[in-house]
């Protein structure tokens, strides 16, 4: 209660498309933008596999549309290594 006004406690919430969570953990949020890479990854396979494609096209498209989609509000994440290995492996993957 503050100023007569009740809040409701919640375990975790979504603001401006990250979540937060009561622990302050970024476990759920990395492993929610990672699968959403992986999405974007798998919408765009087609073309990144393309022969016609020159390569600096494909790094272009992987720099403009896969890396903001897995990396949208990083600034704010406090790494374990644990969450900056999965972040490596994903970028290796791609």
């Amino acid at each position: 209660m503050i100023d007569n006004s009740s809040f409701e406690s919640v375990g975790a919430f979504r603001y401006l498309g990250t979540t937060f969570t009561y622990q302050n953990s970024i476990q759920k949020e990395i492993k929610s933008r990672l699968k959403s890479g992986n999405a974007c990854y798998q919408s765009l396979q087609n073309l990144l596999s393309s022969s016609l494609l020159w390569k600096y096209i494909k790094i272009k498209t992987y720099r403009t549309v896969m890396l903001p989609v897995a990396l949208h509000g990083c600034e704010t994440w406090s790494l374990t290594l644990r969450e900056e290995h999965r972040l490596k492996v994903f970028e290796k993957w791609c």
